[in-house]
């Protein structure tokens, strides 16, 4: 919604957002994950805060330049004319025309998110210990790697395999929603 609000209202609003999302940009997104997890504590719920607050600049830089082109659109134009407010123009009109690249975002993400659960938990940094994902497999796998192999193996091979299959789904997405490519037989 950031870069929804910022796209379309523009002015000091857009200024405020977009130099907080630059900001965050400078970072890694992991190093962001790690900063919010040391703040808010471990635990499930906020592994979970601390992963989207750590992706929202990406959502937000595509929102805002695809608000910043629909906006300028005939039909944005007549809805105004025809008086309907700013909320309604943007709840009815420019957010599902412009849901197509978040979509496709969002699958990306939600590869990110697995990779750095992952990643948090192998640390020591994510869920707390009873709770079994995949990070924590692997992190107690690696001291039997020599005589049980297959305990960080398969973890990893799961990690990767819905990964690579979340990744295939993005471009598919991609793919299908993509209205500008033409389709020829």
């Amino acid at each position: 919604l950031l870069g929804v609000w910022a796209g379309y209202f523009g002015g000091w609003l857009d200024t405020i957002i977009m130099r907080y999302i630059d900001l965050q940009w400078a970072f890694p997104n992991f190093l962001i994950a790690v900063y919010l997890v040391a703040i808010f504590g471990t635990g499930l719920s906020n592994v979970i805060v601390a992963i989207s607050l750590a992706f929202l600049d990406d959502f937000a830089r595509i929102a805002r330049g695809m608000v910043l082109s629909v906006k300028e659109e005939q039909y944005i134009a007549a809805i105004r004319t025809v008086g309907a407010s700013n909320w309604r123009i943007m709840w009815r009109h420019i957010l599902p025309n412009i849901s197509a690249p978040i979509i496709v975002q969002a699958t990306v993400s939600v590869s990110y998110a697995i990779l750095g659960e992952a990643t948090l938990s192998f640390l020591g940094l994510g869920v707390e210990v009873d709770t079994p994902t995949w990070g924590l497999i692997l992190s107690e796998g690696r001291s039997f790697i020599s005589r049980a192999w297959w305990l960080g193996v398969f973890p990893g091979l799961a990690i990767m395999l819905t990964v690579l299959s979340i990744n295939f789904l993005g471009d598919a997405l991609r793919d299908a929603l993509d209205v500008r490519e033409t389709k020829t037989l």
